[in-house]
């Protein structure tokens, strides 16, 4: 049997977590390959549903990484972010879903190696937890629910 690889979408800023995930590459400094990346202008601009849907669609955790507090380019992007995570996190706790699959982390363009080490920390921490939840609650609906609702549509349509 395999060990468990946990899939973890990570939405950066491009002004700081997303040059610190380049800095930490062109330094070579090692970590799990388990990443996939989507660069945002601000962190800020994180919207709840792209994370949601990034869980829904088989993510095991999402990082959010942005410039730290009172370093925004964006003069207060980071603290909308904090905002919206906060209410992400409670929305999930609410519906039965573990808020620790979502991390938000402030990384400097000059922290490569601290990049490097939080992605390392939170595949270690997803190992340990195994599968999200949601994507097999989802693919069941998507089997049982979804299918009924596309021949309605597809009936009503007509």
């Amino acid at each position: 049997m395999t060990e468990f690889e946990p899939k973890i979408v990570a939405f950066l800023c491009n002004w700081c977590a997303y040059r610190g995930a380049d800095l930490a590459g062109t330094s070579r400094f090692h970590y799990p390959p388990n990443l996939r990346v989507i660069r945002l202008m601000c962190s800020g601009s994180i919207d709840v549903v792209y994370v949601l849907k990034a869980l829904l669609d088989g993510a095991d955790g999402v990082l959010i990484g942005g410039c730290h507090p009172g370093n925004c380019h964006y003069q207060n992007g980071n603290y909308k972010a904090m905002r919206r995570v906060q209410v992400l996190k409670n929305v999930l706790r609410q519906v039965g879903i573990d808020e620790d699959r979502v991390w938000l982390r402030w990384i400097d363009a000059s922290e490569g190696k601290l990049f490097s080490e939080t992605v390392a920390q939170m595949v270690a921490e997803l190992r340990a937890k195994g599968p999200g939840s949601m994507r097999t609650s989802w693919q069941l609906w998507q089997e049982t629910a979804g299918c009924q609702l596309s021949g309605t549509e597809a009936r009503s349509s007509k």
